[in-house]
């Protein structure tokens, strides 16, 4: 929604930080796969680096978020559920993505965390019993037609169907997790702000992927080439912190719908980037594949009008 003090002159500024955002958290697993290619790292230590590089900026941002005398203070409750959100939508989500992503394309990858909102719709329904609409039938059926022709042709040209299959069920269990987070923030988001519960958010499961990595992997795991680091501090800040402000401010400033239609470049981006970056080849049965499934995400996600 464009606020009504808003000058003409910036309009741009919305679109523009939407499109960055986009491509900053298409770009991110471009950049998985690059590590993976640089050196054998495993996924937990790679994703303890992206969370120990994001980590300061997190804390910067909860500070800033929670500095008014208007802040909410945190209850006991509000703990717990922060602590649940973030194991499951940064913690489990990411590494279920990191793990997925040893085995399938970043351009399938991004397809399949894309069906997000179409999961919120089936977990509405199951959890919160809202009823599913023609209108969302119609979403799944083509955005899960979508995604059968993308695996059909990744099954076809890759050397490992099983490996290929495991992918695809880590990727997907992934979006299930961050859409359970979805379905799951909403109510306390009302009550800190969006900023706010991120950054707290974010905090948390980067306390989980530390637990989790102190448990089973030792410090000098983390001693691993420089280009590594390189890749993880670039994923942290342009992967992670920078497109999460961006998408905020993009919403603040056009509306959700709107947001939500520059969301759907997404893929988009990364199949053009997985061919520039990685090579990986681009076939006219997944771009069929790509575009039902953007076709059904967005009969869910965007409404028939936007407030100006």
């Amino acid at each position: 929604m464009i606020g009504a003090s808003e000058s003409p002159r910036f309009l741009w500024i919305g679109p523009l930080c939407a499109v960055v955002g986009v491509l900053g958290f298409s770009f991110k697993a471009i950049l998985i796969k690059l590590a993976y290619a640089a050196s054998p790292v495993d996924p937990l230590t790679l994703l303890a680096l992206r969370m120990l590089y994001s980590a300061p900026f997190f804390v910067a941002m909860a500070w800033w978020s929670g500095r008014g005398v208007e802040a909410r203070r945190f209850t006991p409750a509000d703990w717990r559920v922060l602590a649940a959100l973030g194991f499951l939508g940064y913690y489990l989500a990411s590494l279920l993505d990191f793990l997925g992503l040893q085995y399938i394309t970043a351009s399938l990858e991004r397809l399949v965390l894309f069906l997000n909102p179409t999961i919120v719709v089936v977990l509405s329904a199951l959890l919160l019993k809202r009823p599913i609409t023609r209108r969302a039938l119609a979403a799944l059926v083509l955005s899960y037609a979508g995604i059968a022709l993308c695996m059909w042709q990744d099954l076809r040209i890759g050397g490992d169907p099983h490996a290929t299959w495991q992918g695809g069920a880590l990727v997907f269990a992934s979006a299930i997790a961050y859409a359970l987070y979805l379905v799951g923030s909403g109510e306390i988001i009302a009550r800190l702000g969006s900023s706010r519960f991120i950054a707290w958010a974010m905090l948390a499961s980067t306390l989980f992927v530390l637990i989790h990595f102190a448990l089973v992997r030792p410090l000098s795991a983390l001693a691993v080439p420089a280009k590594i680091h390189r890749l993880t501090l670039a994923m942290a800040v342009f992967s992670t912190v920078l497109p999460t402000w961006l998408i905020a401010e993009s919403i603040r400033r056009m509306g959700a719908n709107a947001a939500s239609l520059v969301g759907s470049l997404g893929p988009v981006f990364t199949i053009g980037l997985g061919a520039m970056i990685l090579g990986e080849p681009v076939f006219a049965v997944q771009l069929i594949g790509a575009a039902l499934v953007l076709a059904g995400v967005l009969l869910v996600t965007v409404r028939k009008s936007d407030a100006a």
